[in-house]
C-alpha cells in the first residue's frame, strides 16, 4: 500500500491564517476531473515526500475518499525554510505520465584517479513511465570513465521508462588536469652586480 496523506478540502481564501496553523494550501488537479483546492499538514507533508520521494504515487485522503496523485511542484520560502504551497496531479497507475528523475553518480572515475577534473552538467532528466515505475534516481556508473572521456544520456541503460532529453546531452565528463602555469615576468636582468651590495665584502680603495 502507497503512503497516505490526508488533506481538507479548502473553501476559504485566508491562506495566511491556513499557513499560521501549520498547513500548506495545496490544489489537486487531473485530465478527468476538476481542480480542488485543498491543504495538508506541513509535518506530515514532509514526512511523506522524505520516504515516498518526490515522484512517488501518494494517497492523497481528501475527507474519506482517497485517489493516486503524484507531486507535480511545491513552492518554497527559503529563508524561514517552510513550503508555501504544493500541486498534486491525480494519476492512473496505467497511464504513463512526465517526471524529472535526479542523476546519482556512482563509483570513482579512473580519471580522477589519474588527477582528472569530474564535471556534471546535468543533475536531473526528464523520462515518462507509469507512476510505480518511476525510479528515486537513475544510477551511472562512472567507474571506467577515463581522462578526456564522457558519458551522456545514449549510455543510459534505461529499464521500464523513456527517457525525453537529448540523447546526445552530455552526463558528465572528466577534464585533463590542469598545469602550472610558470611566473615569468618577460623581464632579463641585466648582468652587473646588485644595486644593494649592503653587508658585502669589498676591495678597500688606495
Amino acid at each position: 500500500m502507497g503512503a497516505v496523506l490526508k488533506a481538507t478540502e479548502r473553501t476559504g481564501s485566508n491562506l495566511r491564517r491556513i499557513r499560521q496553523e501549520g498547513n500548506i494550501p495545496a490544489v489537486v488537479y487531473g485530465r478527468n476531473s476538476e481542480s480542488k483546492s485543498i491543504y495538508i499538514n506541513s509535518i506530515e507533508f514532509l514526512k511523506t515526500i522524505r520516504e515516498n520521494g518526490k515522484n512517488g504515487v501518494i494517497s492523497l485522503d481528501v475527507g474519506g475518499s482517497q485517489q493516486d496523485v503524484m507531486l507535480t511542484d511545491y513552492q518554497q520560502d527559503h529563508i524561514k525554510n517552510v513550503v508555501l504551497h504544493a500541486d498534486f496531479l491525480a494519476v492512473d497507475k496505467s497511464s504513463k505520465v512526465n517526471a524529472s528523475v535526479r542523476i546519482n553518480l556512482v563509483g570513482e572515475a579512473a580519471g580522477v584517479k589519474d588527477g582528472g577534473v569530474m564535471q556534471q552538467p546535468v543533475h536531473e532528466v526528464n523520462i515518462t513511465s507509469t507512476p510505480g515505475s518511476i525510479p528515486p534516481s537513475i544510477d551511472v556508473d562512472v567507474t571506467n570513465l577515463q581522462v578526456g572521456e564522457n558519458l551522456t544520456l545514449a549510455d543510459i541503460k534505461t529499464g521500464n521508462y523513456e527517457i525525453n532529453d537529448d540523447e546526445n546531452t552530455v552526463l558528465v565528463s572528466i577534464l585533463p588536469p590542469k598545469q602550472e602555469e610558470e611566473i615569468n615576468s618577460g623581464e632579463e636582468q641585466e648582468p652587473g652586480q646588485p644595486e644593494n651590495e649592503e653587508g658585502r665584502e669589498t676591495e678597500a680603495s688606495e
